[in-house]
Order: C-alpha cells, then sequence, then structure tokens
C-alpha cells in the first residue's frame, strides 16, 4: 500500500478500492481484511454523507452519481498528498515517491522506453506506473486525478488540463518500399483509398481527421483494415500492400533504416495531428513528478529533431 492512502482512515480507503474493484469481496481481498469490515466503513461512509454511494448489484456494486463525486474527490486528494510526500522527499535526496503516466502508444512504442531508462538511472527509488490507452482515456486520467502526466493526440480546450507541451505532427501514408505509391510526386487520400488500407479505430485522434477528409465521397466500396494498435498497422505495411495512415512518430527507426516509408498527405484537413503533453491545471506536480515531466521534455524535444533532420534529409 503506498503511503498517502495509509495515511488516511479507512472509510476512505476502502470506498476507493470497492470503487476501483467493482466489488467489495474483491476490495477485501485486496485490502487483506474481512468482506464484513469493507461493507461497514461503506455503510458508515453513506451514512455520515447522507447519500448511497453504491448501488449493489447482482454480481458486485456499481458507483452512484454521488459515489462518483466522492471517487473524484478521494483521487485528487491520493494524488495531492502523493505530490506533498513527494516534496518532503525531496528534502532527503527524492529517494521515494510515485510517478503516474497515461500514454498513446505511439510514445511507448519509441520515446517512453528511453524517457523511463533515463529517469530510473537517476532515481531508482521512484516507482512508475504506466497506463497504455487512447487519447481520450488520457485526457480523463489527467482530469480524474489518475495520471500525473499524460502523453496523448489533439486534447480538447478543456480549464482542467493544462497543455504543457504540443508539436502539431505531419500526417502521411506509411508504406513498405516499392509501393506503387512512392512513385508519385504528390499524394492524396483518394491516391491512398485505391490500394489496400487500414485505418486507425474510431477512439484515434487519427481517425477523426481521416473521417472529416472523407466527409462528402466517404469510404471505398469493400472492406478495409481497422485496427487501435500502431504496431499491427505497421506490421501490415511490412507484409502486403496495405496502407496505413500514421504521424512519423513511433516510426523513427524503421524510417532511418529505409524499412518503411512515408508519404505527407496534400489533402489540406490531413495535414496535421497535435501531439501534447498533459498535466493538470489544478493540481501542481509534486518532486518525483516534476523530475519525470522534464526527463520527457528533454527527451522528446531530441527525439523529434531527430525526426525534423530526417525529414529534411
Amino acid at each position: 500500500m503506498d503511503r498517502s492512502r495509509s495515511l488516511y482512515g479507512p472509510a476512505l480507503r476502502y470506498f476507493a478500492a470497492v470503487a476501483r474493484s467493482g466489488s467489495i469481496r474483491s476490495a477485501a481481498r485486496e485490502l487483506n481484511v474481512a468482506s464484513s469490515a469493507v461493507n461497514r466503513q461503506i455503510l458508515w461512509l453513506e451514512q455520515s454523507l447522507g447519500h448511497t454511494l453504491f448501488d449493489r448489484l447482482a454480481r458486485g456494486v456499481q458507483l452512484t452519481p454521488a459515489g462518483e463525486i466522492l471517487r473524484a474527490h478521494v483521487l485528487r486528494t491520493f494524488a495531492d498528498l502523493e505530490a506533498t510526500l513527494g516534496d518532503l522527499d525531496a528534502l532527503t535526496g527524492m529517494q521515494r515517491g510515485t510517478v503516474r503516466i497515461a500514454s498513446v502508444e505511439s510514445v511507448t512504442e519509441s520515446l517512453l522506453p528511453d524517457v523511463v531508462a533515463a529517469f530510473r538511472r537517476h532515481y531508482p527509488g521512484i516507482h512508475l506506473h504506466t497506463v497504455l490507452t487512447g487519447s481520450e482515456q488520457v485526457v480523463e486520467a489527467i482530469i480524474a486525478g489518475e495520471a500525473d502526466v499524460g502523453f496523448a493526440f489533439e486534447p480538447p480546450e478543456d480549464p482542467r488540463l493544462a497543455v504543457a507541451f504540443h508539436r502539431d505532427l505531419e500526417i502521411g501514408a506509411v508504406v513498405r518500399p516499392g509501393h506503387p505509391l512512392t512513385q508519385l510526386a504528390r499524394v492524396s487520400l483518394s491516391d491512398c483509398l485505391s490500394h489496400p488500407f487500414c485505418f486507425p479505430s474510431s477512439d484515434l485522434s487519427l481517425r477523426k481527421r481521416l473521417d472529416i477528409a472523407l466527409s462528402d465521397g466517404g469510404f471505398p466500396p469493400g472492406a478495409f483494415v481497422e485496427a487501435n494498435s500502431l504496431k499491427l498497422m505497421r506490421e501490415l505495411t511490412r507484409s502486403d500492400n496495405t496502407v496505413a495512415f500514421l504521424t512519423t512518430l513511433g516510426l523513427e527507426q524503421e524510417l532511418v533504416d529505409g524499412s518503411l516509408v512515408f508519404l505527407p498527405l496534400a489533402d489540406q484537413p490531413l495535414k496535421r495531428d497535435r501531439f501534447t503533453i498533459l498535466t493538470s491545471a489544478h493540481r501542481s506536480l509534486g518532486h518525483a513528478a516534476r523530475a519525470f515531466f522534464e526527463h520527457s521534455m528533454d527527451a522528446l524535444r531530441a527525439r523529434l529533431a531527430m525526426i525534423d533532420a530526417n525529414s529534411a534529409s
């Protein structure tokens, strides 16, 4: 159990565990206490607050609207205390602490492993908790206090978010060497769709851009591949003449060694996809999270410089 949660009484800790697992029994196993003890604390909390926090279902429990509000408060409270504990640890050299990271796949493919490795060399006592998810879920995790630092594309304008860094990345068609599209001086989306293609799934920011560009003509007839995995899309381009639609982030090595070719798309709505590093506008980063954030910024600037150099050559 981390220190922030151990400093709070059992009611909020038990509530958080039940909300996380969706089951009193599962929460009891996690907490290593009796189910009856967890249930008593939940009932006491509901009586004290004057609100029902969970709907009791045949299998498990589900948060009520009041429970959702309390859950958001508990997450923010634990996150703020974790940041405070990190500040206290900084007084003795920052030997402990936790950094929670939510990231899209393209960052975990290339940038994040290097950032984590460099950070661990400097701060081996800091616990890093990383979740791989879609951009919308990254935003939700930052707002809810479930993550300290988020890597996402095209976040919404929201006063609860702080966009610490952004960079517009070019969108292109990714193909293997020798693909017919490589013979064209200018590649459009319609050119790409005359070949077998793989579209990002609807939860990815790139798909929203593609859907806007296709709003007039729509998809061509016939089946196509749809995926939410950068790795799968990348491998499909290698195995046959499939066209994938990506930015260069996460493809640096393949573009350097020539195993894949990136062809910028000429369609105006598809020019750029905004990559961002997000933090909360309402919570300051603790020392551990701040150190990780700064490592991330340095690594990202170096990686984008490499992308720019490869594009210019």
